[in-house]
């Protein structure tokens, strides 16, 4: 499809990471070819509920020139569908393309390390026992999501 717009206005490197269970971060840069006064914005939804309007980043990460690079979301719930992304941009000289794409959100989530470590040696037995709890994660409790590996240094 041919979008409207300079070529080589549109964002680039476009990415996010969902951590923490529920905080989101996307980033972009700028299109090389864009006038210097463009500024992007960044719009998400669900689509699970498509009736819903797609919400505008609250929290902007800005460069050194005061352009829109990235976005903080907070309370993001991870929806079995995938969630559309779209960052659209202005300037007073061209009409910038927009960029936009599907991403399933459990794909970029960054889990959380186990938790309560705890290391019970017995000398007399010469064992071990290494205990931890699961991470929380926001898409599942399902314990198969998880594999683990001990990795033990001998010093």
């Amino acid at each position: 499809p041919v979008f409207a717009g300079m070529n080589g206005s549109a964002i680039e490197n476009f990415s996010c990471v969902i951590y923490n269970i529920s905080l989101m971060n996307c980033t972009w840069q700028p299109g090389r070819d864009a006038p210097g006064d463009t500024q992007y914005f960044l719009y998400w939804q669900n689509s699970r509920n498509t009736y819903d309007d797609a919400m505008e980043c609250e929290l902007y990460i800005k460069d050194e020139n005061g352009r829109n690079t990235g976005c903080m979301f907070q309370n993001v719930r991870i929806e079995p569908e995938k969630a559309y992304f779209l960052v659209n941009g202005s300037s007073k000289d061209a009409l910038i393309q927009f960029y936009d794409e599907y991403i399933q959100l459990y794909k970029i989530e960054k889990l959380m390390p186990p938790s309560n470590i705890t290391v019970n040696c017995d000398e007399i037995k010469n064992d071990c026992i290494i205990q931890w709890q699961q991470p929380q994660i926001s898409h599942s409790n399902k314990d198969n999501c998880f594999k683990y590996e001990i990795n033990i240094k001998y010093k």
